[in-house]
């Protein structure tokens, strides 16, 4: 009984069987096509949201490797003050240079720039780069 429900169904309404089987091919088509966008886009918004939270502690990051090669710097200029050289430039600025580290100043300025380990930064006249300069210009003799 159900099979000739079933087969009389199929002949009458082929039609919508049909219809609905093109529907359903083209939402699932269409379905996988939004759902890959939904991901992409899914995906794009987490990281736009990973990186705007972690801005700051990336730039927190910046400034603590700046912070440090500074120190370093600091530090290298007390193990070479006795080996530092003063040279008084032709425009007026100065350079003091040591086995592994060189500044480059103007004497009217507060900054000099650093030259450490191939990176070159800006640092403030402060007690231990003016040692060092005046440790330079005494031992070149100036």
């Amino acid at each position: 009984m159900e099979l000739d429900f079933l087969l009389s169904f199929l002949q009458e309404r082929w039609f919508i069987i049909v219809g609905a089987i093109v529907v359903l091919f083209l939402v699932v088509r269409i379905l996988k096509t939004v759902v890959k966008w939904v991901i992409v886009l899914a995906v794009l918004a987490g990281l736009f949201f990973y990186g705007a939270s972690y801005k700051d502690q990336l730039l927190d990051i910046g400034t603590a490797v700046s912070t440090e090669a500074k120190n370093q710097a600091v530090k290298a200029f007390s193990n070479e003050m006795k080996e530092a050289q003063y040279k008084q430039n032709a425009d007026g600025t100065f350079t003091v240079t040591t086995k592994s580290l060189k500044l480059d100043g103007n004497p009217s300025s507060n900054e000099v720039k650093v030259t450490f380990m191939n990176q070159t930064f800006t640092m403030k006249m402060d007690d231990a780069v003016n040692a060092l300069i005046e440790q330079a210009k005494k031992n070149t003799k100036l």
